[in-house]
């Protein structure tokens, strides 16, 4: 199971009207380590400025690295996320996450980042079972 969901957030689901901010804190309570590590690089984005700030380091075990699997493989949780922290997420192989802010000036770095050719040239064989 991707969320541990309270009956209160299913309830709410069962009549059709859902709090995104209690579905946010059901995201940050559920996947713990997404949480923290899409945090961190909004907040070192905000502090360090630049065009993204993103991560390289691989999660410390299989359990963190399917939080960040489930964070960012649903389209649901990555856009409320994205809304939560008013950034976009971008994301190569199993834990390379970046945060880009919404303006325009950053539309070419994501657009790099997200490309065809920035996908190839983060590949390498230590990643290749992630």
């Amino acid at each position: 199971m991707s969320l541990d969901v309270s009956p209160v957030l299913l309830e709410q689901a069962e009549r059709g009207e859902v709090d995104e901010k209690e579905f946010v804190d059901c995201v940050r309570t559920s996947l713990p380590f997404a949480w923290d590590m899409i945090s961190n690089l909004v907040a070192r984005l905000k502090v360090d400025g630049g065009e993204f700030a993103d991560n390289t380091t691989p999660p410390p075990s299989e359990h963190a690295r399917g939080q960040l699997l489930r964070a960012l493989a649903s389209d649901a949780i990555r856009g409320a996320l994205e809304r939560h922290f008013g950034v976009k997420l971008a994301f190569q192989n199993c834990h390379r996450v970046a945060v880009f802010p919404l303006d325009a000036a950053s539309d070419d770095a994501w657009a790099r980042f997200t490309s065809v050719r920035s996908q190839i040239l983060n590949q390498s064989a230590e990643l290749r079972d992630c």
